[in-house]
């Protein structure tokens, strides 16, 4: 991350909200806690009734600020829902009283009712904010403080939302308090509003695995965020589950007398009515969300109102996060074939409007690797019955005559051999084909994910309506898996009701977005082969990181799957910090030495911003997902032996695979972190690992891959890890924490 500026969503410059949460027994609330980088269309109505209930029952007459909030830019009211209920997961896990839980999920809900007032080219900027732009950011977040001290009496929440911008050493100036003396409600606020953040996509940047989330949020841990708070908000597992206490506490306990304490005035806002959506409006949906050809909408606003599937394929961008954006062809790089920017005048979308006459251009626009490519722009001006134009629609098709991924691996999947039970893939092409995706995108450094999910309690489905219903559930869930499926997908039989879904050019957070739609869709759809009973599924999310074979993605997918089943089914869990793709990657380069015997060695010190006992359970996790054997374990030290194969689909099945051993020594140093005037705030914790990585077999030289296979082992545990790169000299303090805690590892070995 290479800037630790306050963001135009929260307090931290990264990306807006959400992660996949499950919600056991809680219909219609599950699709609020989902970021919107997939979706392309606003939610449906019976979300936006749902959304509206819960915001009543919090603020009672105070909802139709919110209600404002919404209307000026929507993804903030979004953003804003969700940070309010994980800071009431916490408050509640944590152990607030009432009244201070009720003053955070207030003042979570308001805190950014300052953007009101704010200009629409900063709330849809793409990029980075400027420091002018930065300061006019925490303006309007002194005016909704002004907008709500003419309107609420409670003390608590206003100063929760007063000091929620302020970093914890006191860096920025115009917060006069600094560590303790913040309220803990706005201390709890800035690490909730910044996780939310950083897990969901926006124009800009792409959402964060949550793995790489914790990881900033440890990093910044002593300088924005409390040390202790962000160990307990990690611990509680906040952005994992809702407990069905909260919803609870939300939908049964709150009511209209208690909420309206908090406000100057008695009344209340009727929840909006949801408007059935016809069948005709669901048609257009699936034509739009399932097209090859990009489409997007525009209003007589210039506005983009529709933003689809294809679209972010094409360009990169997420469709939520342009949405309600004005239009402009720099948004998507877009200009002639000279390569030479368009005027205004010749933008196709403004032509189409002032002239009501379609074309068709060839122009370039640039991909999601900002490289540009050739598109066929078809523009078609909307005019209402009356004669006035009310926007335009833009196709784009991709023209490069060049072979996309998604294309390739379509094709794959066509070609495949299906399962004849379900008509999905079976085992057989799964493996083949993984390989080759795993492959494709690791060379392209293009992101894909993994889906693995289980229908839970199967047996039992066998055992009270017979094997010949038990088949149907499975030809039932495999039908909406490919149902749900994009271009580019493959759905697999892995074997008995286990299922796969691989996902192309997909984050380890839009995956799980989809996995938790698809969790929701099951658990409502009535089976009729067991009396119209309804199953509930379990899923495991996984995105490709730097160092992954098509095994190990697979395990670290099985391992989010039986965690999801440990923690009691009907759930998605997601493991993984996905690739690094931005500047400030937490990967350095590796110090590679000849050793005696012309031995290949690699030696570095790696360091991360993780407790000693966080690091120790990733670790554990590469040892499981890259089926390494424990040799060793003394004290501080452990001793692994991995074989590495070539991920080359074409080898020969007499390859051998080449032995690495691999040595780790771990220690863990506390470093104090200090305000700006010197006074020590707490203590952070990081995690020094020495890793060296040096060939079994000296006849194993010779090979030509030995080396990034070598390589590939570092990257993979540096991405594990998540750690950057220091020189070999370091030498941190060794700590008897360090030995109490490898002991654990001993288990693995049986």
């Amino acid at each position: 991350m290479a800037q630790h500026t306050p963001m135009q969503g929260g307090s931290f410059e990264l990306v807006p909200p959400a992660a996949s949460v499950s919600l056991p027994k809680a219909p219609n609330l599950g699709l609020l806690l989902q970021g919107p980088g997939v979706v392309e269309n606003p939610p449906s109505p019976a979300v936006t009734s749902c959304e509206n209930h819960l915001v009543e029952v919090r603020l009672g007459i105070a909802s139709s600020l919110f209600a404002a909030i919404r209307h000026k830019h929507a993804p903030t009211a979004a953003h804003s829902l969700r940070v309010a209920l994980g800071c009431s997961t916490w408050a509640l896990a944590y152990g607030l009283d009432s009244q201070e839980r009720d003053e955070l999920e207030v003042a979570a809900l308001l805190h950014d009712i300052g953007k009101i007032g704010a200009p629409d080219r900063l709330l849809f900027k793409p990029g980075t904010l400027a420091r002018d732009e930065l300061k006019l950011i925490d303006l309007y977040r002194r005016t909704g403080l002004n907008i709500l001290v003419n309107c609420c009496d409670s003390p608590g929440v206003l100063e929760v939302i007063r000091h929620s911008g302020g970093w914890y050493n006191g860096t920025r100036s115009e917060y006069s308090l600094v560590g303790n003396d913040i309220p803990r409600g706005a201390r709890m606020l800035a690490i909730t509003d910044a996780f939310d953040s950083m897990t969901c996509d926006q124009v800009y940047r792409r959402a964060m695995p949550r793995e790489r989330a914790v990881h900033e949020l440890f990093r910044n841990a002593g300088t924005q965020f409390d040390p202790e708070l962000v160990r307990s908000f990690v611990e509680l597992q906040v952005a994992v589950q809702l407990p069905q206490k909260v919803v609870s506490h939300w939908l049964r306990t709150l009511d209209a007398a208690q909420s309206n304490r908090f406000w100057r005035g008695v009344a209340s806002t009727p929840a909006n009515q949801a408007v059935a959506t016809s069948v005709e409006s669901l048609f257009q949906r699936k034509l739009l969300e399932n097209m090859y050809d990009a489409v997007v909408f525009v209003n007589s606003n210039m506005q983009i109102t529709l933003w689809n599937r294809a679209a972010e394929r094409l360009t990169g961008i997420a469709g939520a996060s342009v949405l309600e954006r004005t239009w402009s062809p720099t948004l998507i790089g877009m200009r002639d074939e000279g390569e030479t920017g368009l005027n205004p005048c010749d933008c196709p979308v403004a032509y189409a409007m002032e002239t009501g006459v379609q074309s068709l251009r060839r122009l370039l626009v640039a991909n999601r690797n900002n490289h540009p490519i050739s598109v066929d722009v078809h523009t078609v001006p909307v005019v209402g019955p009356d004669g006035f134009t009310r926007g335009a629609t833009m196709i784009l098709h991709d023209a490069s005559g060049e072979a996309s991924l998604e294309e390739r691996c379509q094709s794959l999947q066509e070609r495949a051999t299906t399962d004849p039970l379900t008509e999905v893939a079976n085992r057989d092409v799964f493996d083949r084909a993984h390989q080759s995706f795993v492959k494709a995108h690791l060379d392209r450094n293009v992101p894909c994910s993994t889906i693995i999910c289980d229908i839970d309690h199967f047996k039992s489905i066998n055992d009270t309506y017979g094997h010949q219903a038990g088949d149907a559930v499975l030809k039932s869930f495999a039908q909406l898996l490919k149902s749900e499926c994009r271009p580019g997908d493959l759905v697999a039989r892995y074997g008995g009701e286990e299922f796969v879904v691989l996902c192309a050019d997909c984050t380890n957070a839009s995956a799980a977005r989809r996995a938790e739609e698809l969790r929701k869709m099951i658990s409502e759809l009535a089976q009729p082969a067991i009396d119209g009973q309804k199953i509930t599924v379990s899923f495991g999310v996984t995105e490709i990181q730097p160092g992954d074979t098509a095994d190990s993605m697979l395990r670290r997918a099985d391992r989010a799957l039986l965690e999801a089943k440990r923690l009691g089914r009907n759930m998605v869990m997601q493991l993984g910090n996905g690739l690094a793709d931005d500047a400030d990657a937490p990967y350095g380069a590796a110090v590679v030495h000849p050793w005696p015997g012309n031995e290949l060695f690699i030696q570095c010190v790696l360091v991360s911003a993780v407790p000693l006992n966080m690091a120790i359970e990733k670790l554990r996790g590469f040892v499981l997902d890259h089926h390494a054997e424990i040799l060793a374990i003394n004290q501080d030290r452990v001793d692994l032996q991995i074989e590495a194969v070539s991920e080359n689909p074409n080898r020969r099945r007499s390859d051998r695979p080449v032995p690495f051993l691999v040595e780790m020594s771990l220690a863990e140093k506390y470093v104090p972190s200090t305000s700006v005037d010197g006074r020590i705030t707490g203590q952070v914790a990081r995690t020094y690992v020495k890793v060296s990585v040096r060939l079994k077999r000296a006849r194993d030289r010779k090979n030509a891959n030995v080396s990034a296979q070598a390589n590939a082992i570092l990257a993979g545990i540096r991405s594990y890890l998540m750690a950057t790169t220091e020189t070999p000299t370091t030498q941190p303090v060794k700590t008897r924490r360090t030995i109490n805690l490898l002991g654990p590892w001993l288990n693995l070995r049986h």
